[in-house]
């Protein structure tokens, strides 16, 4: 009789045991949940979106970011083999490199979710003789590829870099399909003759996309990230770096050690006094950039012997919806989109490089115009979508009643969308010789307009490295065990960068540092 009372107790004793565990797990965890074998960090979802740890200006600009979970702070530990400051797209795809490659890293991202201005990003990734290129008939090349860029840039590139960049572009696009995040609908942009813009497969922005894929993936190998950890400064010993010191949660200061350091902070598009000290010229424009984008990482390399390459090249986007200072993605021209100004008429190639467009804008008396397109556009570039969602967008069922809400002329605007779509019929803009985005006539009803004007969006300077993204000093001698990969390096683009090349940069260069300071940890 005891043996069966005990037998019973048991049973119900195990029961609530599992009945306990499987609480734990709703309460703490989330379904696409998954920790990397052996890891001893629990990659589950936090206790509160990250967001609403955020004052109000933070919170909105990094809306649309990541609400994924981030690593609980109990879990920081004193000493990783690499830390990586920044979880933007090269941050983790840093992370993911090192990893696999045997590491144990660790991310450390300043603003309350990851992502940085990678959630931004638009158009979607450059990439040259792709397998999604050649299954669509796209016939390409990385050695155009590099002329463009190279002629985008003014011939003022890193050409070292920019060869590494456009040669293992393809390879980039491979690895990112190999971890889920699948880039195979195709568009152009502004100073490419090729469609070699690959986005999400829906046609929507590449920004967040990328960065809900990125976190995924990061989550599932075991890497910790954590949010809310503001690195201040990169701690140094024998002339070798060894980690960084950081404030997390605004108020409990950290020194964490490491064999290498990846400083991928992005650039510094949000720090007016920064952007009016070398660029005067700019100051009062709006900007695209997330607030974190401080240069927070640029001062800290400085400070450690690194140098820097083309601080006052700063790129001024065309298409920026001024009062929200939000991106148009340049995918909207790039499906066939016009420009027209406050006469309802044309004036430049809309898919002429950046700073061109910019130019001719700057031009018009009014300093801004409207991007015009149709319903085929807009089913083309998804993003459209959360522009209406915004209340940036005027429609119409006919050019005459768009125009009325532009208040432009009407049959002026109707003179150029007709004089338009007869070019694309014979393939020949005679007015201003635009060869690309020519695919689709705008005659599919209702009829979109969104007004817009020139506005900073990125800062083609920065630190400089190698193509072993190793930091260099002013000698061009590496910094031991300091490597940098994103918008906080400078030298790729020049003087201008050729749209969808950002995001390209950060993949490629973030696995290489990845790579390579795996390399240095198992080295020494």
């Amino acid at each position: 009789m005891n043996k069966r009372v005990t037998a019973v107790l048991i049973l119900v004793l195990s029961v609530m045991l599992v009945i306990a565990g499987c609480g734990n797990n709703n309460a703490g965890g989330s379904k696409n949940e998954s920790q990397g074998a052996g890891s001893t960090t629990t990659e589950r979802a936090a206790t509160e979106p990250a967001a609403t740890a955020a004052p109000k200006e933070t919170a909105e600009a990094v809306s649309g970011a990541s609400e994924a979970s981030y690593t609980p702070y109990d879990q920081l530990k004193d000493k990783y083999d690499i830390v990586i400051v920044g979880a933007g797209g090269a941050g983790m795809s840093a992370a993911l490199e090192a990893k696999a490659a045997g590491m144990n890293p660790v991310i450390l991202e300043k603003m309350p979710v990851a992502g940085g201005n990678t959630t931004k990003s638009s158009s979607g990734m450059n990439a040259s003789q792709t397998k999604f290129q050649k299954e669509q008939g796209i016939e390409d090349s990385n050695d155009l590829f590099y002329d463009e860029t190279l002629k985008g840039g003014h011939d003022t590139n890193n050409k070292e870099l920019l060869r590494y960049f456009v040669d293992n572009s393809a390879g980039a696009i491979d690895w990112l399909d190999s971890i889920g995040i699948r880039l195979n609908n195709l568009t152009i942009t502004g100073g490419m003759k090729e469609k070699r813009t690959h986005r999400p497969e829906d046609g929507s922005a590449v920004g967040q996309y990328l960065v809900a894929g990125l976190v995924r993936n990061v989550q599932e190998q075991g890497i910790p990230l954590f949010v809310n950890a503001d690195v201040k400064e990169l701690t140094m010993q024998d002339g070798k770096v060894n980690g960084v010191k950081a404030l997390f949660n605004q108020k409990d200061e950290k020194v964490i050690s490491a064999s290498a350091v990846i400083v991928a902070t992005g650039g510094f598009g949000a720090n007016k006094e920064l952007i009016a000290k070398v660029r005067p010229d700019l100051q009062g424009l709006v900007t695209t950039n997330q607030v974190g984008s401080t240069g927070d990482g640029i001062a800290m390399i400085e400070k450690v012997g690194g140098t820097t390459v083309d601080l006052d090249q700063i790129q001024v986007h065309p298409t920026v919806q001024q009062e929200k200072s939000y991106l148009i993605g340049e995918a909207v021209r790039g499906e066939g989109a016009i420009l027209v100004s406050a006469e309802g008429k044309r004036f430049g190639n809309e898919m002429d490089t950046r700073d061109k467009v910019t130019a001719s804008i700057n031009k018009l008396p009014e300093k801004s115009a409207y991007l015009v397109f149709d319903s085929g556009v807009k089913s083309r570039v998804k993003a459209v979508d959360q522009y209406i969602k915004m209340g940036v967008v005027k429609t119409a069922d006919t050019i005459e009643a768009l125009a009325e809400q532009m208040k432009v002329p009407a049959a002026e605007l109707k003179t150029t969308v007709d004089t338009w779509n007869s070019a694309v019929k014979s393939k020949s803009d005679e007015d201003f010789g635009r060869t690309t985005g020519m695919d689709n006539d705008l005659s599919g009803a209702p009829f979109y307009a969104i007004q817009i004007g020139p506005g900073i969006h990125y800062t083609m300077g920065g630190v400089v490295i190698n193509t072993n993204t190793e930091v260099l000093d002013k000698d061009g001698k590496p910094i031991t065990g300091l490597f940098a990969a994103g918008e906080v390096v400078g030298g790729l683009h020049g003087e201008n960068r050729i749209g969808g090349n950002s995001v390209a940069e950060i993949i490629i260069f973030g696995r290489e540092a990845g790579v390579k300071s795996a390399a240095f940890v198992k080295a020494q």
